[in-house]
């Protein structure tokens, strides 16, 4: 692994798409250090670095385009408006989607599912009725749910994972009944790493005519991605979890259930007309953008998805699956590790513990050298509990990093097990 070199679309080096992300050349000076170290970044899972094009378009609306989307007839604003709604074109056309109108502008994840939850739960579930999620979810793909639960009396339910951090399809078969009325579930796992076989569940759940949302939030940035071929209805991501700016997010909903959905929000674009006695919603995608949005943000995310889109989102997939593979035979060689989540189908996140050293610890450790690494319950805290662990320390990789890194980490978390265990 050390001396394959990817082959990604645009003919770069992983030396040049380094030199593209600035923080990447960034020399740490970690508290009690002596000399600043070089930064290893592997805490992708919870944020992507971002290339100089994504940083510099952010700065060039502010400093040459800056004015309200969809309000003006100055240049200005109509410039403005014209490369938003582009932008919003450039993401129907990444995730495959029929129609912009499609594309709802979000701060992120979390409120793309919260939208789901208030407006469409709130549309169409009612007491007894039953959503099916899944063990292994994040925080906010559990949330909403049990807050539409607590105010419509429906019923959770939630697929099993196995040992080995995949999902039980039996098991879901099972879970559905003639009260089901939505799956949602997670597409890649943050803990496990695990690509779960959301085409399954979703031919599945299509069956009986149930709605699936996918969170797309750690899949998007690393394997290709088309809703039309899935078939989902609803389809989650963040920005600034595939090299694009926080806080902007996109939700992806069919158009016939968007249609039928009432607004998440109200204020300003999302309405057509207001009176006093009442007022009546704008067109999609606009019913759902209540009040001044992200615009550099979602300028950002258009060239976010334009730098991956150059690499090739096939090639940063295979690169992506070589390095996994690398790192987990390092993670082999590690005694007493253990190492959470399947050995296939699967992305690079690695969820570790020790048994002497606290994951905390360990993170703190790691960071001494300069490696950037996770530790805590990653918002996954149902998942934890089975694994009987409050917490893992997890690495995640991203195109940009490299063989050397992994066996840089491997290397220091063999020297933390020696410096806890014997206080070298």
């Amino acid at each position: 692994m050390t001396t394959e070199i990817p082959q990604f679309k645009n003919g770069q080096s992983l030396r040049q798409i380094r030199a593209d992300f600035p923080l990447l050349t960034r020399q740490i000076n970690v508290q009690g250090g002596n000399t600043p170290v070089p930064l290893v970044y592997l805490d992708n899972a919870a944020t992507s670095q971002k290339p100089e094009t994504v940083i510099s378009i952010e700065t060039r609306y502010y400093e040459t385009t800056n004015a309200n989307v969809h309000r003006a007839l100055h240049t200005l604003g109509e410039q403005a408006t014209e490369e938003f709604e582009h932008a919003r074109e450039r993401v129907r056309s990444f995730i495959g989607a029929t129609k912009p109108s499609e594309i709802i502008f979000t701060r992120n994840t979390t409120e793309s599912i919260n939208l789901v939850a208030q407006s469409w739960g709130g549309k169409n579930v009612k007491a007894g009725d039953e959503i099916i999620l899944s063990e292994m979810e994040h925080h906010s793909n559990i949330i909403p749910w049990q807050l539409l639960a607590e105010r419509t009396g429906c019923i959770l339910k939630f697929i099993p994972f196995t040992e080995q951090g995949t999902l039980n399809l039996d098991a879901f078969r099972t879970l559905i009944t003639d009260r089901t009325v939505l799956t949602a579930i997670i597409h890649v796992s943050n803990v496990f790493g695990t690509e779960n076989n959301v085409s399954a569940i979703i031919s599945e759940a299509h069956k009986r005519n149930i709605p699936v949302l996918v969170d797309g939030a750690q899949s998007i940035p690393h394997i290709p991605i088309d809703v039309q071929k899935l078939d989902c209805d609803f389809f989650t991501f963040s920005g600034h979890k595939m090299y694009g700016p926080m806080g902007i997010g996109v939700l992806y909903g069919k158009e016939n259930l968007l249609e039928t959905m009432p607004p998440f929000m109200g204020g300003g674009e999302m309405i057509r007309s207001v009176k006093l006695s009442g007022s009546t919603w704008n067109d999609l995608p606009w019913k759902f953008e209540a009040g001044t949005p992200n615009v550099p943000g979602a300028l950002g995310l258009a060239e976010a998805i334009k730098y991956i889109e150059n690499l090739g989102i096939e090639e940063i997939k295979s690169y992506e699956s070589l390095l996994t593979e690398y790192t987990l035979a390092k993670f082999q060689n590690l005694e007493d590790v253990i190492l959470y989540g399947p050995g296939k189908h699967r992305t690079g996140v690695f969820s570790f513990t020790h048994p002497f050293i606290h994951p905390h610890d360990m993170a703190q450790f790691l960071d001494r050298s300069g490696i950037a690494i996770r530790a805590g319950h990653h918002c996954a805290q149902p998942l934890m509990r089975k694994l009987h662990v409050s917490s893992t320390s997890r690495a995640s990789i991203a195109f940009y990093n490299t063989a050397e890194e992994i066996d840089f980490l491997i290397d220091k978390i063999q020297a933390a097990g020696e410096y806890f265990n014997h206080g070298i």
